[in-house]
């Protein structure tokens, strides 16, 4: 029952820190969503903007961008408390091993979104505008363009998880440095399959995640190398440990 309680009060806490972050911002919920709005804006032709066919949309939609960008500001607490939660449980070694990872997976997840917004965004709606046919108006409905940009981020983000995917996998012996390495090959062409089902049908979206994932996974090789010295030092502190008790 203690475990519970305190697990109630540290969701509780997120919650709280959501919820306030989002009252401070909500009062510049229509200037956020004009940021959030701002690739596509800049694609459509002069004189055009977005639509919204439903009666709520013009209210809700601009919410949900609130709340979302709410979420990410307050994560770093909101992980803060998960930690705060697991750590009492966790050897040393593990510790070591559970903060970097958890800040890392926030870093490389903020990163990607603000890749796919910076870069792919523009490069996206730039590619669909200009091919856009004669006499057709490229008019968005801001509820579709939400959904299109949440999945985006989604997609981005989650891909950039890849380097500390990698690093788990080889700490807890899942896989090797020596695998990981063999499986490149494959990974690549699982990268551009995967591009192609999970972004818009048009080869700039395709290569910008593609090429990204196979950076991203290489990378994670050079981490994994990284940590696998420590995690060989780890298991023989462990096992120091042991045989002295």
């Amino acid at each position: 029952m203690a475990h519970l309680m305190e697990l109630r009060d540290r969701l509780i806490r997120a919650a709280l820190a959501v919820i306030i972050v989002f009252a401070v911002l909500v009062y510049w919920a229509a200037d956020i969503y004009s940021l959030f709005a701002a690739p596509l804006l800049k694609a459509l032709p002069p004189g055009t903007n977005m639509i919204a066919t439903d009666v709520t949309a013009p209210f809700f939609v601009p919410m949900k961008v609130t709340m979302m960008v709410a979420f990410v500001v307050a994560l770093p607490y909101v992980l803060y408390q998960a930690w705060a939660f697991v750590a009492p449980g966790l050897y040393t070694h593990e510790k070591r091993l559970a903060l970097p990872i958890i800040v890392s997976s926030f870093v490389l997840f903020v990163v990607g979104m603000c890749f796919a917004y910076f870069f792919v965004f523009p490069a996206v709606f730039g590619f669909i505008a200009a091919y856009t046919p004669v006499g057709v108006q490229m008019a968005t409905d801001i509820d579709k363009y939400l959904s299109f940009a949440l999945s985006m981020f989604l997609v981005f983000g989650l891909s950039f998880e890849t380097p500390v995917v990698q690093m788990v996998l080889v700490r807890l012996g899942v896989v090797t440095l020596e695998k990981m390495r063999d499986f490149r090959s494959y990974f690549i062409v699982i990268a551009f399959v995967v591009a192609a089902i999970v972004t818009p049908p048009d080869v700039v979206s395709q290569l910008m995640l593609a090429i990204p994932l196979c950076l991203l996974y290489q990378l994670g090789i050079f981490m994994a190398g990284w940590i696998t010295p420590r995690a060989s030092a780890d298991s023989e502190d462990d096992a120091d440990a042991s045989a002295s008790d």
